[in-house]
């Protein structure tokens, strides 16, 4: 018989509440948010927030057909809901890395789909480096690859395009402390006294939010300006561009032969001014196995409704792979 298959949905599915949830210890000092919804006997699929520290949301949950996939989302170190908040001790991505490890472990996952955005990608791509084996594919959106490159551009390239919200960002740095930003908001962020890394942490999160999409999106500001948001996010973006994330420079591309057999879809916004299109690009050039989806007239935001389309499509597709879980 021919293999028949639907129109591939693209509209995102309804609002459902998680089935099992809980804290997963990772050490003296770091308990992980974490949850499950859809079909406890699914396809497993992981979802990996951005940021690094934004958190994840219900509404991420809609990405997945909830007939279909075992959803499993979790919030990482110092991020959402994940405790203690902001926390920088022993926050780094080869120890996210094992994070998801042990939660793989502990939810009794033998290979799942991993699906990031953003920081989501950069995230992916590492696990998966480190753990090709445990992948049964994966989704990556807005392509961050984390270069020295990438951070500058966030820093002082937006300003560009974005130039009032860059001064939003700058002004309440002095003058003299502008060149070097992240010096100077690492050290408000990760000064003890709320009233004076809450106000940086706003700015930071407010200042990515403002350039996420292509049009504007007050929704989107307000929802990078809530307080465990900006924290979470802000706090620990600075933290990980303080140390070129942890990893060499260039180390995602440079091992990415160990992911070229693992199924792959790379959806980008063409105008991504926070991911800008070039490290998708070169991400591709590297993996050209991978299907590469460049949504013409979207920027940064999952939520833009081309990219939106286009995950949901991803995640439609990977549907007809066996389930391996």
């Amino acid at each position: 018989m021919p293999d028949v298959r639907p129109a591939p949905r693209a509209e995102l599915y309804p609002e459902i509440q998680p089935y099992n949830s809980g804290m997963l210890a990772l050490d003296g000092r770091h308990h992980m948010y974490f949850e499950e919804s859809g079909n406890p006997h699914g396809a497993p699929v992981i979802f990996l927030h951005g940021g690094p520290g934004a958190g994840a949301a219900a509404a991420h949950r809609r990405f997945f057909d909830p007939a279909h996939y075992r959803i499993v989302i979790f919030d990482q170190r110092g991020a959402g809901r994940s405790t203690p908040l902001g926390e920088l001790t022993d926050n780094t991505t080869p120890l996210l890395v094992a994070d998801i490890e042990k939660l793989r472990v502990h939810l009794g996952v033998e290979r799942w789909l991993v699906f990031g955005g953003s920081w989501g990608s950069t995230l992916a791509l590492a696990y998966a480096e480190e753990h090709p084996g445990r992948c049964r594919g994966l989704i990556l959106r807005g392509i961050f690859l984390c270069r020295n490159s990438e951070i500058d551009w966030f820093l002082y390239g937006l300003r560009n395009l974005f130039p009032e919200a860059w001064r939003a960002f700058t002004d309440p740095i002095p003058e003299a402390e502008r060149g070097s930003l992240l010096k100077a908001y690492h050290r408000r962020l990760t000064d003890p006294d709320p009233a004076i890394h809450m106000p940086a942490a706003r700015a930071w999160s407010t200042y990515e939010g403002s350039c996420s999409t292509l049009m504007p999106s007050p929704e989107t500001v307000a929802y990078f300006a809530g307080d465990v948001v900006a924290l979470g996010l802000a706090r620990i973006e600075a933290h990980y561009f303080m140390n070129n994330i942890f990893l060499p420079e260039n180390s995602l591309l440079d091992n990415v032969s160990r992911i070229r057999g693992i199924p792959g879809v790379i959806v980008q916004g063409r105008y991504d001014a926070v991911c800008p299109i070039i490290s998708a690009d070169d991400l591709h050039r590297a993996w050209p196995e991978a299907e590469y989806h460049i949504v013409p007239d979207a920027g940064h935001s999952a939520w833009e409704p081309g990219i939106c389309a286009a995950l949901v499509r991803a995640c439609e597709q990977f549907k007809y792979l066996n389930k391996g879980g």
